[in-house]
């Protein structure tokens, strides 16, 4: 493992907001995740950030001094910076500059195992980097008078050839990754045409989806492989994974498992996820899961909430999975309207969890008598796994079901009715 660097973590108060100080408290995560240690931090109510220095003057006299005492040799912001801000505070303050949105694309780099995530990431970063390109002094001649590339001084030339290269890549990344989310297009079309409903986890970084997704498969007695990487750490899981849940008396249905997400989530990354995140958007159910031994829980269902509206997911039906709700003084599993209290870890509250899920997704089912003459018996091994079987007896003719089943199925074994 590489050494812990040290950094000295700076943040602005706009307007006093509440939540500043879990906002500082999450951006020393963050840095945590990317091996870097926070040694102190320096922050400042201010009316607007300072368009030059993001802090003010006096601010910057404090963290010079922060620095020679804690040797320190990142700073890094609680915001995105300005091309322009990065120069003049590594001028200023002579130490490596990065801020809040470097941090979180960095975690992405790491995390991302699928080449589809490391394209988005990869895209993302480029994009980050294009405005902030910045030629050192030394690098850099004067620019020439005149128009024309010939009368363009070196730096200028250098910066612009940068540009063109990052723009060039980009464009490659950008036709790869249209091959991969044509081919995620295809499968959700698959899934769609077979009539099985779709649920969607979602919500902030670390909540719990993927510790609610392995509980579920647990109780659908599915394989160990099946299960799905969960770790209490930020952004564990970067890659949408889709299961196949099918309980005990009730039907199958997919639930997939998406990239979290957190505060000021770069733009960036929300675009080039959008492809990813739009399993989401398809769902016929979200499960938006909060960490409700959050001091901020409330924080984090609205960022969840805006990050959705950002992707253009509304008008989905939605469960609230109150998770880590044992290490809150409340009784659980608890239900209230559509909010469930729920610990995951414990499994206290899956069995809720689930039957919430089918009253939901599975309300429309048709009911219905089906013969299956004896030469089908695949349709019958069909709908015991497809279907909701409620009854079965056997005849002269065949195989007797009463089923519960979705009406893509109802309508292609029609024959089969009586």
């Amino acid at each position: 493992m590489r050494e812990k660097q040290k950094a000295l973590l700076i943040g602005v108060n706009i307007h006093h907001q509440a939540d500043f100080s879990y906002s500082m408290k999450e951006l020393a995560n963050l840095a945590a995740a990317c091996q870097i240690e926070s040694v102190a931090e320096v922050t400042q109510n201010l009316n607007r950030i300072n368009k030059t220095l993001y802090i003010g003057t006096g601010k910057i006299e404090e963290t010079l001094r922060l620095l020679e005492e804690t040797n320190a040799e990142i700073v890094i912001f609680n915001d995105e910076l300005s091309a322009t801000q990065i120069r003049n505070l590594e001028e200023e303050l002579g130490r490596r500059v990065i801020d809040r949105t470097m941090l979180i694309l960095d975690i992405f780099a790491t995390r991302a195992k699928t080449r589809e995530a490391q394209l988005q990431v990869e895209v993302a970063r480029l994009k980050y980097m294009l405005p902030r390109i910045i030629g050192q002094r030394e690098s850099l001649g004067r620019q020439g008078g005149g128009v024309g590339l010939k009368n363009r001084g070196a730096g200028e030339t250098k910066l612009e050839l940068d540009r063109r290269k990052i723009e060039a890549k980009i464009a490659a990344l950008n036709k790869e990754l249209e091959a991969l989310v044509s081919q995620r297009e295809t499968q959700r079309n698959q899934r769609k045409k077979s009539g099985v409903p779709l649920v969607s986890l979602v919500g902030y970084t670390n909540a719990g989806k993927s510790t609610i997704m392995n509980a579920l498969l647990r109780r659908s007695r599915q394989s160990f492989n099946k299960q799905v990487f969960e770790k209490d750490m930020l952004f564990a899981t970067l890659d949408t994974s889709v299961r196949k849940i099918k309980l005990a008396n009730h039907q199958p249905f997919l639930l997939s498992d998406t990239v979290g997400f957190v505060d000021k989530l770069p733009h960036h990354l929300v675009k080039a996820f959008r492809s990813t995140l739009e399993e989401a958007a398809t769902a016929d159910l979200l499960i938006v899961v909060v960490d409700f031994s959050s001091p901020n829980y409330q924080k984090l269902i609205d960022v969840t909430n805006q990050t959705l509206k950002e992707i253009g997911i509304e008008n989905v039906p939605v469960i609230y999975a109150y998770n880590k709700a044992d290490l809150v003084d409340i009784e659980i599993p608890q239900l209230k309207g559509e909010s469930l209290y729920l610990s995951a870890k414990q499994e206290v509250g899956i069995e809720e969890l689930a039957k919430m899920i089918s009253g939901r997704v599975f309300k429309n089912q048709i009911h219905c008598d089906m013969l299956i003459p004896f030469d089908d018996g695949r349709l019958v091994s069909y709908l015991n796994e497809n279907a909701n079987v409620l009854a079965t007896s056997f005849d002269d003719n065949g195989t007797k079901l009463t089923v519960e089943c979705n009406r893509n199925d109802f309508e292609r074994y029609q024959q089969y009715v009586i």
